[in-house]
């Protein structure tokens, strides 16, 4: 295990993660910081653990909006799939016919 020092609002915290995980805590770290320096300029400095909240929802709402776009994609995908399967079938059934009739 690898110890990490990142920075939330100001303050430094050592966390720990996975050996060569440490650029991507790094990154989450930067993200979820972001998240809290946007939220302060909004609503002002209400308190880490209200911010660390409200920065906490506001990523699980993103994270909700990704999985149900994701959702719509696939459900699209097997739509379109199963159509063009269809088609095929059609397309085969027809030349198959035609051969069987000559």
């Amino acid at each position: 295990m690898s110890q990490v020092e990142i920075t939330i609002n100001g303050r430094q915290y050592r966390v720990s993660c996975e050996d060569g995980q440490e650029e991507h805590l790094t990154e989450l770290a930067k993200y979820f910081d972001g998240k809290m320096h946007g939220l302060i300029e909004e609503v002002g400095q209400i308190g880490d653990t209200s911010l660390m909240v409200m920065a906490g929802l506001l990523i699980a709402d993103e994270l909700s909006d990704a999985k149900q776009e994701l959702d719509q994609s696939q459900k699209f995908s097997e739509k379109t799939y199963i159509s063009k399967i269809n088609l095929l079938a059609q397309k085969i059934e027809t030349l198959a016919n035609t051969l069987n009739a000559d």
